[in-house]
């Protein structure tokens, strides 16, 4: 089975009233644990790139990763660009063998933003290509994408932006936030399902994305505090509130914070018991184990797709 795109798999999970899980992959072992846990759980998944992760790891050895992956596992994969911040950085990815494309234009103008949207459409629909677009801001910083302030989507907005660009789904601003320093104990997020509900009001049976939808799982932050690390206390998004989306409009979460939490606190773990150890299997090892559990916990508890590849 060769690498497909998101349109079949968005519109079962919009039917389904299901998300499709958009983890991002920067290593090999990162790219086993997701697809392994889809494996097991019988569950379509989206591998995610970033700028940063192209610049890391190389877009050939990624590609190569996930191309692996899909021999490896015979489930529907789809490798998508997260937050293409330029034409160029698009076309690239589209040329490169991805079979789907962010281009993140919520920097600029509402109309540069569809001048710019609309221009990654047309190049990438010639070449079989499927493309996000993005209306709104969220606050926080992952990789090289940082907004001090977040402002939500405007629901007037979304019928012109996408008949106008022709984008095949829309990332929309309900209250999530980028990276693991989210909102302190006692500030729990309340998503903002009324805008929610509104886009989809105007754009029935169109696919919806969230950004910034990591939990920030406790039980790592903790590994990483008891084993040298000093991270302040944070929570993330409440993962009740992401199933509710999941279930209405919203096709696909993004979730990258999480994993790399599992990862690290693991890592610090096994040196502080292990001092003397220095083999990169034995500490990435446990570190994939975990991240695939994880991703387990997000697909059947979160997500809701499982089963359903």
């Amino acid at each position: 089975m060769p690498l497909v795109t998101t349109k079949d798999m968005f519109k079962k999970a919009y039917e389904g009233g299901y998300a499709i899980g958009a983890f991002n992959v920067n290593n090999m072992e990162i790219v086993q644990a997701i697809t392994e846990a889809c494996k097991e759980e019988n569950a379509p998944v989206i591998l995610q790139v970033s700028k940063g992760a192209r610049a890391y790891a190389n877009h050939t050895y990624l590609v190569k990763l996930v191309e692996a992956a899909v021999i490896e596992t015979g489930l529907p994969i789809v490798l998508h660009l997260d937050h293409g911040d330029s034409f160029e950085t698009c076309k690239s990815c589209i040329d490169g063998g991805f079979t789907s494309v962010m281009i993140d234009g919520s920097s600029h103008s509402f109309a540069d933003n569809i001048e710019l949207t609309r221009r990654v459409v047309e190049y990438a629909h010639e070449r079989g290509v499927v493309v996000e677009g993005e209306l709104g801001t969220l606050a926080g910083v992952e990789d090289e994408v940082s907004h001090e302030f977040s402002t939500y989507t405007r629901p007037e907005e979304v019928e012109e932006f996408v008949s106008k660009t022709g984008v095949d789904s829309l990332a929309i601003a309900i209250g999530t936030s980028h990276g693991a320093y989210k909102f302190k104990p006692g500030t729990e997020p309340q998503l903002r399902f009324d805008i929610l509900e509104e886009v989809s009001r105007r754009l029935p049976g169109f696919p919806i994305v969230l950004h910034g939808s990591s939990s920030v799982p406790q039980e790592y932050v903790k590994m990483i505090n008891e084993n040298g690390g000093n991270m302040p206390g944070a929570i993330g998004v409440p993962e009740e509130q992401l199933r509710k989306a999941a279930s209405m409009a919203v096709c696909k979460i993004n979730i990258d914070s999480d994993l790399r939490l599992a990862m690290t606190g693991t890592i610090r773990k096994f040196f502080n018991d292990n001092p003397a150890k220095f083999d990169p299997r034995e500490y990435l090892k446990p570190a994939r184990a975990n991240i695939k559990e994880l991703v387990r916990h997000k697909l059947v508890n979160v997500l809701g797709c499982n089963g359903k590849a």
